[in-house]
């Protein structure tokens, strides 16, 4: 009853406050009182206590007295800042306070005329000493709210010994005594008080609520001018900066979900922790993306304080620092993916579309953290549940944003040549997706992975198209062998992308053949020996590369091609139901799409992909290049560039080559057209085009059968590619698209490359493209497919078919061969040394800072948080400008 009675009291104040049109005096204390004293107990009482109708009530009708409130909150906290707050009395005012601000601050950001009044000062005429101007309201919140995360008895542990002597001085102390957590820089771990962890999530998510002023307006208003209670906080004027940031990154990076291991502990025992470190975790990631460099060129460089947060971040360098963040950020993202024998006996956290925007920020911010992950095999750790959630989100409309945001990191990574060599471990099945079964390595687990993405995803992730393929362009000259799977789905790619109506569909999709030919000529020329699985599925869809070479370029046939598309039978399959002949993974489950009613936010438009990389050569010099080739040859691996010189044979081509047979043709001068194999090859021709993706599982086919040799199996993955024409991407808030959007030039660090480049197109070609509204204008000619027909990189691969399909079918006549492997072996122990055109350079597309993605990464990182705070719902139902949401 005592309870009721002292929520009672609460409403009648809130009541008296909202209905009284006349200003009620800030010195009538015994009112005033009454929404801070000891009867409210939690959070979730204020929010019910007081409704949005009545906030946004006094702030239209009685403004003087919703100010009033704010001031009278504000001058508590300081005051307690002052004095600290040790008894339980002082510490229940200090987190009613804060509850109250909580509440109504979202509804003081969402009216326009309001947002500059915290920007006055206090009506005290608080003044600084030093300067003698009044301090705004903004400031003196901030920082009271900095001094109370490091108060003794509140929020940390005193370090005096007990006994009669005055409290501590909280204005005396040294915070950085104080850090939360052992980790980086701290080396003491401090005593873990859940009443503490608990204030310190309050006042964080306070703070929090004052840095969401961003979401209140445009994403155009939000990147012109920086958020000023961010630029407060992680000023030097916060003298807690330094100890807030190590704490914050301490606590996020030392926290263990499962503890001790002891199975349902997490229900059985409450975890103060993992909410702490859920709003540590975004507190960081709101600061990290207030990066004030680009308004410096629009303002002067004295008016805006450096953000110290980002220079802390890109400061760390200690080899110990580096391995503590790695193993937080690993030991969080593979939590979700945990087995157990005992089903939800181990705690899993929900937070890792946050921990992967700290991620991405972390390696933009510090390079030497960067290179530290890709050192070792642990960027693996991060690379597998990067893919498994995309794998999982790829039918969800509701996880578009997750999509993107593990893709960007993939293209960020792709960017250094260490991913690509590291790509090479052999990968052991742990974690269960749908995804087919296969032995091999990390990159097969990728292509597979990205394959199920474009052929089962949902219609919104064809933007991704494009990155995903630059992503596998970036690595494939380092891909030492790829399994009998995984050269399957590339090809299936390459053959459902080829189709003439495809082509011809929209001005942009013959980038995509482009950069799978472009992976198929890194492997061949600098991985030849090891990729027998891909050069054998080369050889058996030869049909395709000859059909690319004879595409046809007259205008009736381009007509022609585009009114049959509509007439071929290519029908996505859900990925939700089963598919014939694949077996996936034991354990996995299909990915589901979202939920109806499923709450998602808008994106902001995503750039085009020539903003978010520029290409660079990774032959930096000749001298440079001879000595990895060099070094390479000497150890037998060959995962770098080669020198052209390096391709020339040791002795004539005729000389106990074991390739070297009399049907080997001269090589081809480049452009040479190249004609199709007449039809009474052994090898049987691929009937008339049928995307389906044929399952050949190589080693893990039984059968012995030659499967090569006889029908196409069954459809297990068809892609729907009239999906991706018919339904041109439309302009909008909701889907991340591509439009204008604020860009950079994209600089060329190798732009004389000997094949032709990928990213060749013109601006105005490429904007059209990624708008995709065109695609209903759109009217292919013969000129534009000549334009870019003549520049497919197809010398490489049609000389290898040159060389090696009439050596395969005399194999199979002269040995009467009915079983693929002998084939395989043959491909093991040949070679192409000085057959093939000379290596072409590699060309890496490296992801480079630019504002569109910063935008992006805005406007979902605010998406996320908004969607992750129900308890209290912060912002819920409040007048927000930076995204939409939306029910699916």
């Amino acid at each position: 009853m005592g309870n009721a009675d002292t929520k009672l009291h609460f409403r009648k104040a809130v009541v008296q406050l909202t209905t009284k049109t006349q200003p009620i005096d800030a010195s009538d204390d015994s009112f005033w009182e009454q929404f801070w004293g000891e009867h409210i107990t939690t959070v979730q009482d204020v929010f019910a206590l007081i409704p949005a109708a009545e906030i946004r009530s006094l702030r239209e009708e009685a403004p003087s007295n919703l100010a009033t409130l704010c001031y009278k909150a504000v001058e508590k906290l300081v005051r307690a800042a002052d004095t600290g707050c040790s008894t339980h009395q002082e510490q229940q005012i200090v987190l009613n306070c804060m509850r109250i601000l909580m509440r109504v601050i979202p509804y003081i950001f969402e009216d326009a005329d309001w947002r500059g009044f915290f920007w006055s000062s206090l009506p005290a005429g608080g003044e600084d000493e030093g300067t003698g101007e009044s301090i705004p309201l903004a400031n003196s919140l901030i920082h009271a709210l900095c001094d109370l995360l490091f108060c003794p008895d509140f929020t940390v542990t005193t370090n005096k010994k007990s006994g009669p002597d005055k409290h501590e001085d909280l204005q005396s102390i040294d915070s950085c005594e104080f850090i939360w957590e052992a980790g980086v820089g701290f080396a003491h771990s401090p005593p873990h008080v859940p009443t503490h962890d608990i204030n310190r999530t309050e006042i964080l998510k306070l703070i929090l609520t004052c840095f969401s002023q961003s979401i209140y307006q445009p994403s155009s208003d939000s990147s012109d001018a920086p958020n000023r209670w961010i630029s407060v906080f992680t000023s030097a004027d916060n003298r807690h900066a330094l100890p807030l940031f190590t704490s914050l990154l301490n606590v996020v990076c030392g926290y263990n979900p499962v503890g001790f291991g002891v199975p349902y502990n997490h229900l059985l025992f409450s975890d103060s922790r993992e909410p702490l470190v859920e709003v540590a975790l975004q507190i960081l990631i709101t600061t990290l993306d207030h990066d004030i460099t680009a308004a410096l060129s629009e303002m002067e460089e004295s008016a805006v304080p450096d953000n110290l947060f980002i220079n802390y971040l890109s400061r760390i360098h200690r080899e110990e620092d580096f391995s503590f963040v790695l193993r937080g950020f690993t030991r969080l993202l593979n939590n979700p993916l945990q087995q157990t024998y005992l089903p939800h006996s181990t705690k899993k956290v929900n937070f890792h579309q946050e921990l992967m925007v700290f991620f991405w920020k972390f390696c933009d911010y510090n390079k030497k953290f960067l290179f530290y992950v890709l050192k070792s095999s642990d960027v693996l750790d991060i690379l597998v549940p990067i893919l498994y959630h995309l794998n999982d989100a790829r039918a969800d409309q509701s996880r578009v944003g997750l999509m993107h945001i593990g893709v960007f990191i993939l293209l960020l990574l792709s960017g250094e040549r260490n991913f690509g060599v590291r790509l090479n471990k052999p990968y052991t099945a742990s974690v269960p997706m749908d995804i087919p079964v296969f032995t091999g390595t990390h990159a097969d687990l990728m292509i597979i992975v990205f394959h199920k993405i474009i052929t089962t995803g949902h219609q919104r992730l064809q933007p991704l198209f494009d990155c995903l393929l630059t992503i596998l362009v970036n690595v494939s000259p380092y891909i030492k062998t790829m399994s009998m799977v995984a050269a399957n789905k590339l090809l299936h790619l390459l053959e459902a992308f080829s189709t003439p109506w495809f082509l011809f569909s929209a001005p942009h999709h013959h980038h995509l053949v482009f950069f799978l030919l472009e992976t198929f000529n890194n492997i061949i020329q600098y991985q030849f020996d090891g990729n027998s699985n891909l050069v054998y599925t080369i050889i058996r869809k030869r049909q395709v590369f000859h059909s690319l070479a004879n595409l046809p370029t007259d205008y009736g046939t381009i007509n022609k091609s585009l009114s049959r598309r509509g007439k071929r039978g290519l029908l996505r399959q859900p990925s939700t139901e089963s598919t014939r002949g694949q077996r996936s993974m034991e354990g996995a489950l299909p990915a589901q799409p979202a939920q109806p009613g499923t709450k998602t936010a808008t994106l902001a438009a995503m750039p085009i992909l020539e903003t978010m990389t520029e290409k660079e050569s990774a032959h930096p010099t000749t001298q440079q290049l001879n000595e990895l080739t060099t070094a390479a040859t000497a150890n037998g691996d060959l995962v770098g560039p080669v020198s052209p010189t390096s391709l020339v044979p040791p002795r004539g081509v005729g000389e106990d080559d074991p390739l070297a047979t009399g049907n080997v043709a001269a090589p081809l001068p480049q452009g040479t057209g190249i004609q199709p194999p007449t039809e009474n090859h052994t090898l049987p021709t691929i009937q008339d085009l049928k995307i389906s993706d044929k399952e050949l599982e190589g080693e893990e086919e039984e059968d012995g059968g030659c499967g090569w040799l006889g029908e196409p199996e069954s459809s297990c993955d068809t892609l729907l590619l009239t999906d991706l024409s018919d339904h041109p991407l439309t302009r909008s808030a909701t889907m991340p698209s591509c439009p204008e959007s604020p860009t950079l030039s994209l600089r060329s660090a190798q732009s004389d490359s000997s094949g032709p480049s990928t990213l060749s197109m013109t601006r105005s070609e490429s904007t059209a493209s990624t708008l995709g509204v065109a695609s209903q204008q759109w009217v292919p000619n013969s000129a534009w497919v000549l334009s870019w027909k003549t520049k497919l990189p197809l010398q490489t691969i049609m000389r290898l078919l040159q060389v090696l399909v009439p050596q395969v079918e005399k194999i199979c006549i002269d040995k009467g061969l009915t079983d693929e492997s002998e084939i395989l072996r043959f491909l093991q122990h040949g070679t192409l040394v000085g057959l093939l055109p000379v290596p072409h350079p590699i060309l890496i597309r490296k992801y480079q800072a630019n504002a569109g993605t910063a935008t992006w990464f805005r406007t979902y990182m605010w998406g996320i948080i908004y969607l992750r705070n129900v308890d209290p719902p912060i912002w819920y139902d409040t007048d927000v400008k930076l995204f939409e949401i939306q029910r699916v």
